[in-house]
């Protein structure tokens, strides 16, 4: 069965473009140009993967991503015609995976879709040594269930966020660059700008951390990257 891509997008000539280069890698394809109708058939038609733009009629894609988010972890990539760093930071902490600025080559965008539906996939079925639960000082992560306590309270993290705290948890100590921690948490191998990273750390520090500014768990590695402390 193939998968299925929920395109919301006003502009008609995107939305050719976007659905004649799906289709053609396998895909299958719904549309929404406006906001309203983009979060009903996300909810309703729950498709594996959203295309949301941000100006959009009705309800901006911000927006709409906010409240997808409060149902579903369907992966989201924002499409965006703006530069400014502010709008991209805000749609990655508003939930979405991953931005893509137009114009965008189709080899982009292709690579990008099956990198978060291949890691969406594999965190679903994934068997490993990790099933069970770890525990790190006070975090207590059940890979499972997909859950994060600190002190018994459960912590709400996305399931890129839920990914990425796995995966430095299960190699506590051992820093990691952004560009490794892309190919492995979102399968980019060329393609991701290094800054989603950034934004989903401090994400996950604003959540877990008792003080983000001087985080416990974390840890940044000045020009490198980063490393989940061991915690006795």
């Amino acid at each position: 069965m193939n998968k299925k891509i929920l395109i919301v997008e006003d502009e008609k000539n995107i939305v050719d473009i976007l659905k004649f280069n799906l289709v053609k890698e396998g895909f299958d394809t719904i549309e929404a140009n406006d906001g309203e109708q983009g979060l009903e058939l996300a909810l309703n038609e729950k498709p594996d993967l959203i295309l949301l733009d941000i100006m959009l009629p009705k309800m901006d894609g911000f927006t709409v991503c906010r409240k997808i988010r409060q149902s579903l972890s369907t992966p989201i990539l924002m499409l965006t015609a703006k530069e400014e760093e502010v709008d991209k930071v805000l749609g990655l902490e508003l939930g979405a995976d991953d931005y893509i600025t137009k114009p965008f080559s189709p080899r982009e965008l292709m690579a990008r879709v099956k990198a978060n539906i291949r890691r969406t996939a594999l965190s679903e079925t994934q068997s490993s040594s990790s099933d069970g639960i770890m525990k790190i000082g006070n975090l207590v992560i059940d890979f499972e269930r997909y859950e994060i306590k600190n002190d018994d309270n459960l912590i709400e993290l996305t399931l890129r966020e839920f990914e990425l705290v796995k995966f430095l948890a299960l190699s506590q100590g051992q820093v990691f660059s952004r560009e490794v921690l892309l190919e492995k948490v979102w399968g980019y191998e060329y393609y991701g700008d290094v800054r989603t990273v950034d934004v989903t750390v401090r994400r996950i520090r604003e959540k877990l951390e008792k003080n983000p500014s001087e985080p416990e768990y974390i840890i940044t590695k000045r020009g490198v990257g980063y490393f989940f402390k061991k915690v006795g």
